[in-house]
């Protein structure tokens, strides 16, 4: 099962492993602390989407169409977060406000869909 939660929640037991997928550490967060297993910075936006975006809602639907054409490229980094997924629960970890509209929804579905495939 993968699971997305704000990386400024407390750490649960019900989050298994606990993946970073956000391309810049998060501030005001100590590392030792934050209990992240993988920081898999490769599988976020790029700096370019990233900056365009700005978390602006408007943008949402647009961002999700860019951000799904850069995942295409990023098959080795998927296929790893895939394979711990495989083994125990995975929680995607995100900094980002909006809980609805950021990278780790899309990069969520993404997986979702990706592991339906035939």
């Amino acid at each position: 099962m993968i699971k997305i939660k704000r990386i400024y929640e407390p750490i649960a037991a019900a989050d298994g492993r606990r993946i970073l997928v956000d391309r810049l550490w998060p501030r005001g967060v100590s590392k030792t602390k934050a209990g992240v297993t993988l920081w898999t910075r490769e599988v976020a936006p790029s700096d370019k989407l990233r900056k365009w975006f700005g978390h602006e809602p408007e943008k949402w639907p647009e961002f999700r169409r860019r951000y799904r054409a850069e995942l295409k490229l990023k098959s080795a980094e998927l296929d790893r977060i895939s394979a711990e997924a495989g083994k125990s629960d995975v929680t995607l970890l995100f900094a980002a406000k909006d809980e609805q509209r950021n990278n780790a929804v899309v990069l969520r579905e993404y997986l979702d869909k990706r592991r339906k495939k035939p």
